[in-house]
């Protein structure tokens, strides 16, 4: 955010702030928020391009116990609870792991293209 000094601070990476109706959305608040929630284990948020809102925010969620998913009105309402309405995911992905360099850091880059990918399968009949 803006600093008294007039410097601007990124709390990710430039690269990985969403832009949904014009609105600023760091996607480590989004993903610190669904943490909150005892039945993730895991979470990275993206972008997704959109047509009406620029882009639209994506959940992808590792459950902690993988045969007790938790449910997307549980993720609302945790989202809900800690962030503005309009910062909270569009769309949530259960997965089995995310993918991580060899840093441990997940590679979004790759979540991304999966998106990417749907998209273009689901744009051809």
């Amino acid at each position: 955010m803006g600093g008294a000094d007039g410097y601007l601070t990124l709390r990710d990476r430039s690269k990985d702030l969403i832009i949904s109706g014009g609105m600023n959305i760091y996607p480590r608040e989004v993903e610190e928020a669904l943490l909150r929630n005892p039945s993730v284990g895991a979470a990275a948020v993206v972008g997704r391009p959109d047509a009406k809102w620029g882009e639209a925010v994506v959940a992808f969620v590792v459950a902690t116990d993988r045969g007790a998913r938790p449910s997307v009105d549980d993720l609302e309402r945790t989202c809900l609870e800690h962030i503005a309405r309009f910062k909270r995911p569009k769309d949530y992905r259960f997965v089995d792991a995310l993918p991580t360099n060899n840093y441990g850091k997940v590679v979004k880059r790759e979540l991304r293209d999966r998106l990417r990918a749907e998209d273009i399968e689901c744009s051809h009949p």
